[in-house]
């Protein structure tokens, strides 16, 4: 098992920011995530993957837009949403699986 798998079969909810160096909407989530980190004091991983250098994820969640953001627990997918989201948006949806 990596260590991003490790993450996401844990029982702490993931948010996973699947974005590529190039796209701006994705840089524009870097800020959120990070309030979001915070805010969170460890009861919630971020992690951002980026897809063109690491395809395998880009195929197997078939990312097909830029910001993709994941949210897991327990291995599954718990909320998934192409493109931007908000910070209340994500706080929301790991709050629900708390």
């Amino acid at each position: 098992m990596n260590i991003f798998e490790g993450h996401i079969n844990g029982s702490k909810p993931v948010i996973v920011d699947f974005s590529a160096g190039w796209s701006n909407p994705g840089r524009l989530m870097d800020p959120i995530l990070h309030e979001i980190k915070e805010e969170a004091g460890g009861k919630i991983t971020v992690l951002k993957i980026d897809i063109d250098k690491e395809p395998a994820y880009k195929e197997f969640y078939n990312i097909i837009t830029v910001p993709t953001i994941i949210v897991f627990k327990n291995g599954k997918i718990i909320w998934r949403k192409n493109g931007l989201a908000t910070a209340h948006e994500l706080i929301e949806q790991v709050s629900l699986h708390y």
